[in-house]
């Protein structure tokens, strides 16, 4: 005969990170900075009549974009961070935010990569003393930002060797933006200052499939990070292999095992259990208590046969 017990005690379902406000509010403040630069720039490229400021103007508007997505998702998963209708909780939905700015992010690399293979064929005339200092300028503001919004906000935890266990992806995917845009400054200053100086006309468009092979390589790299989480892959083999070691014993042995992550720090864990001496799913749960990231665990024991 079998016993089947589940835990049924009542969860806290706020899996937010534990820099969720701080995070908001630095990426607040890089919208007010991105947007007031995208203003500068768009006013002044009228004013000059230059189409490489307004092109840059623009350009920044995506970033803003990206941040007042990322400042979005914050804010509704603090709003809504116990909603009974949401079951774990908001906590992923900064990595849906950050799986639609790697779209983004994507799409701006294929974009820059397209246009500078045209350029190859068929350069088109610079003006290379204003664009020069229009990307010195955006590498200014970038900079800034890229300060404002450094480190991913995930604290100091023991990952128990799940890689990127504590990241906040929204967070990361606003400071990718912004690296993204420094990275193509540079690499447009260098292109710029060899044509200019060294005649290499070739400089630009090549520094263009440089900076597009980068981006494309990171929004990649976030869309895989980011897409696990929504999709509640497994985490790294080793917490689970650390809750085995706890939980069993020469009676208690793990059936079936799930661990997944609910939000930036926080992971959730189902294990089925078969033991030979069945005890409470509460005493098998307090044998976890020092695996902190472990914020929401369910335990079904049954008596082996």
């Amino acid at each position: 005969m079998h016993s089947h017990e589940i835990d049924t005690e009542r969860h806290n379902h706020d899996f937010l990170g534990a820099n969720h406000g701080r995070n908001a509010r630095r990426v607040g403040i890089a919208i007010g900075l991105s947007f007031f630069i995208m203003i500068a720039e768009i006013v002044a490229g009228q004013i000059l009549g230059s189409m490489a400021l307004l092109a840059d103007g623009m350009h920044m508007a995506t970033h803003v974009g990206a941040f007042a997505i990322a400042a979005a998702a914050y804010s509704f998963a603090r709003k809504y961070r116990t909603h009974p209708r949401f079951t774990f909780g908001t906590g992923k939905l900064g990595d849906l935010a950050a799986f639609g700015s790697a779209v983004v992010l994507a799409f701006m690399a294929v974009l820059i990569a397209w246009e500078s293979a045209g350029r190859f064929s068929s350069p088109d005339p610079v003006r290379y003393d204003e664009a020069i200092i229009i990307a010195v300028i955006g590498l200014a503001a970038n900079i800034v930002t890229a300060i404002l919004l450094q480190g991913e906000g995930s604290g100091h935890h023991h990952h128990h060797g799940a890689e990127g266990h504590h990241h906040d992806h929204n967070h990361r995917a606003a400071f990718l933006h912004v690296v993204a845009d420094a990275l193509t400054s540079v690499l447009a200053i260098a292109g710029l200052a060899a044509a200019k100086y060294a005649g290499w006309i070739w400089m630009d468009p090549a520094m263009g499939i440089v900076g597009a092979v980068i981006i494309g390589r990171w929004s990649i790299q976030l869309m895989r990070d980011s897409g696990a989480v929504l999709l509640d892959a497994a985490v790294g083999p080793a917490l689970p292999a650390a809750i085995r070691e706890r939980v069993e014993t020469e009676v208690d042995r793990v059936a079936d095992i799930h661990v997944w992550r609910v939000g930036p720090g926080h992971t959730a864990a189902i294990l089925s259990l078969v033991s030979a001496d069945p005890k409470k799913p509460g005493e098998y749960k307090a044998r976890l208590s020092d695996l902190g990231e472990l914020c929401h665990v369910t335990v079904e024991v049954r008596e082996a046969a």
